[in-house]
């Protein structure tokens, strides 16, 4: 059965010029076809052909157990994603695919959904700290956040990106 948990932290708090955004975190195990075909599209829109960046975007880790989806959606529009990788033994959880549509960027959507994937993570994993590979233009941005860079640059795909961690909060 598909349940989508609300956040009510954040609740209504995505008010754009288009309107209210609904924030919710969607469990791998409780996707529906509609919600993961969307997600899959908007990665490809901005990803793969935005970004003009030829790639395998399913890679198998959308579906694994413990795999956190975070969605806002205007209406039945999904604009803004990230999903949430579990943390595994050593491994602190990880947040990537992050990503605004092109329509709704300007809207301080990014910093929404990053504060609800942050929370997701200190809600499911608490004391563990989080990484991400962030692209290398976004490292401020994901700075203001409380993460560091870790290691050299690295290209992925033709992007320059920064490996980043951010320490437990506590």
């Amino acid at each position: 059965m598909f349940h989508v948990q609300p956040c009510p932290r954040l609740r209504g708090v995505g008010v754009g010029t288009d309107g209210v955004i609904e924030w919710s975190v969607v469990e791998a195990t409780e996707l529906d076809v509609p919600t993961l075909y969307g997600l899959l599209v908007l990665r490809s829109a901005v990803f793969v052909v935005e970004q003009e960046c030829a790639y395998q975007d399913p890679d198998g880790r959308d579906l694994v157990p413990g795999t956190r989806h975070v969605l806002g959606r205007r209406g039945d529009e999904l604009v803004a994603y990230a999903r949430v990788l579990p943390a595994t033994g050593e491994k602190p959880p990880r947040i990537g695919r992050v990503i605004v549509s092109e329509a709704a960027r300007g809207q301080r959507l990014a910093r929404q959904l990053m504060d609800l994937a942050l929370q997701t993570c200190e809600e499911s994993w608490p004391g563990s700290g989080v990484e991400l590979g962030a692209q290398a233009h976004l490292t401020d941005f994901y700075g203001s956040l409380g993460f560091v860079p870790v290691g050299a640059p690295y290209d992925e795909d033709g992007i320059p990106h920064q490996w980043m961690r951010r320490e437990p909060r506590g």
